[in-house]
């Protein structure tokens, strides 16, 4: 009885563990970022969403997607460019699964089918363009592709979020006639830089030497301004100084007696004598002195003395001395005009630094 009992409650316990096991197996728990496909006996039933769900235990099937966004490696494969460049490139998908019952029904395997997709697509693509433009326009390649890879994976309930070019390799040929032409471009443009830059040299040097020139004129000139006006001055001066002299001479002359001039005349023969020359040109007649002389001395025939004759007199005759010779500078007013002349080429000195110092900097500035 014992033994009967106990295989009942054996097989009770196996019948209510075996409920229990497929009353578990119809619980289906999808997570937050998927959607699950269940068919029941082959048969599409509906579409489980994120949470718990319960299906009809041991004859349902449940097929998990993901939608969250996938990354597809597009593997590297060789293209023939339009200008017959072998070029190998590489790519890598953005995709993410909108309808997961056409991604399910519609195609094998999505993300199978997208690679396959990529490469053909990509193939057209690269085959249509030259290597230049592939090199330079890497965003709109990548753009049509996406545009194109989107268009056809649509019917599968995948949309193509990016597509972005990883790698454009061209074949080692290729790439050593590139770097030539780029060494040969580089040494252009240095031939251009460097021709350019002693063409600008030249014309900064040129334009140098004519400012130069130009300074050098204008202080020749008022080198030559300054002298001139320093040698009127002189003249004036010296002028001057010989009309007060022969102020000074005709004011003292005009009392003096023949005698008095016969004496200075001799004194001035005597000067004369003691000097090197041996040629001398006398301005007055030596007869008429040796006479006076004679005269002098009481050994010749005697004449009546001269009354010495009187300033007022002269100035009868020959009018004033002021009105004759102009008026003679004071030594103050010839300071005072020599001061003005120094302040002047001094002036002009510092006009002629500022303007060297202003061509200077601009010629640097051309060069900089």
């Amino acid at each position: 009885m014992d033994v009967v009992s106990a295989v009942v409650l054996s097989f009770l316990l196996l019948a209510i563990f075996t409920a229990i096991g497929i009353l578990v197996s119809g619980i289906k728990i999808v997570r937050p970022y998927e959607q699950a496909i269940y068919m029941r006996l082959g048969r599409f039933v509906r579409v489980l969403n994120q949470g718990f769900n319960y299906v009809t235990p041991l004859i349902n099937e449940v097929v998990k997607i993901d939608l969250r966004t996938q990354v597809l490696d597009v593997p590297r494969q060789e293209v023939i460019t339009k200008d017959n460049s072998p070029t190998n490139v590489d790519a890598i998908i953005y995709i993410k699964v909108i309808d997961p019952t056409k991604a399910f029904f519609q195609v094998t395997n999505y993300r199978t089918a997208t690679i396959y997709l990529a490469q053909t697509t990509l193939r057209s693509i690269i085959g249509d363009m030259e290597l230049d433009e592939i090199l330079s326009n890497r965003e709109k390649i990548n753009l049509h592709l996406r545009d194109v890879l989107d268009e056809a994976t649509d019917k599968w309930g995948v949309k193509v979020e990016a597509v972005e070019i990883r790698e454009v390799d061209p074949a080692g040929k290729v790439k050593e006639a590139m770097e030539e032409q780029t060494s040969a471009e580089r040494l252009r443009r240095a031939a251009v830089l460097k021709a350019d830059g002693q063409k600008k040299a030249a014309i900064l040097n040129a334009e140098g030497e004519k400012r130069s020139r130009i300074l050098q004129a204008e202080g020749l000139r008022q080198a030559k301004i300054l002298e001139a006006e320093g040698e009127r001055l002189a003249v004036i001066l010296r002028s001057q100084g010989d009309a007060q002299k022969l102020r000074i001479l005709a004011v003292g002359a005009t009392p003096l007696e023949s005698k008095a001039l016969t004496v200075l005349s001799l004194e001035t023969l005597k000067a004369l004598g003691s000097g090197p020359a041996t040629k001398f040109v006398l301005p007055f007649e030596l007869t008429r002195l040796v006479e006076g002389a004679s005269e002098y001395l009481g050994v010749a025939r005697q004449t009546p003395t001269r009354e010495i004759t009187k300033i007022e007199e002269v100035e009868k005759v020959v009018g004033k001395a002021e009105d004759i010779l102009g008026p003679i500078p004071s030594t103050e007013e010839l300071r005072k005009e020599l001061r003005s002349l120094e302040e002047a080429m001094e002036r002009e000195k510092k006009e002629l630094e500022s303007i060297a110092e202003d061509s200077k900097k601009e010629r640097l500035s051309k060069v900089s």
